[in-house]
C-alpha cells in the first residue's frame, strides 16, 4: 500500500479506535476524500465498539463475573490488536471477528 495513503488515514484510522464516538467523527472526516486506509480501520473499530456494547448488554443480565472477565480482556486484546495496526499504518484485520466486521459494515464508505 502507498505510504500517502496510509498517512491521510492514519488521523481518522487513530480517532475511530477511541470510543464509538470517535469512530462516528472519523467516519464523517473520511467523507471527502476517501481513504481505503481510513475506511478499513474505521469498520474495524466500529465493529469492536459494537460487539463491546452489545456483550456488556447481554452480561449485564447474567452477572457472572467471571465471563465479565473474560470478555473485558477479550475486548482489550482486539482493540490494541486494532490501534497498534492504525498506529503503525498496516491494515491488520483483529483475530475472530474482524473479516465479519469488514463484510457486515460496507456501508462505511
Amino acid at each position: 500500500m502507498d505510504r500517502n495513503v496510509n498517512k491521510a488515514g492514519k488521523t481518522s484510522a487513530i480517532v475511530s479506535y477511541l470510543t464509538i464516538v470517535g469512530a462516528l467523527i472519523a467516519f464523517s472526516m473520511n467523507m471527502e476524500p476517501k481513504n481505503e486506509f481510513a475506511r478499513f480501520h474505521i469498520r474495524q473499530a466500529f465493529g469492536i465498539h459494537l460487539l463491546y456494547i452489545s456483550i456488556a448488554i447481554l452480561l449485564g443480565f447474567f452477572q457472572n463475573i467471571y465471563a465479565y472477565y473474560g470478555f473485558w480482556i477479550f475486548s482489550f486484546v482486539l482493540w490494541i490488536y486494532g490501534f497498534t495496526g492504525a498506529l503503525q499504518g498496516r491494515k491488520t484485520i483483529v483475530p475472530l471477528v474482524g473479516n465479519l466486521f469488514q463484510k457486515w459494515f460496507k456501508f462505511i464508505q
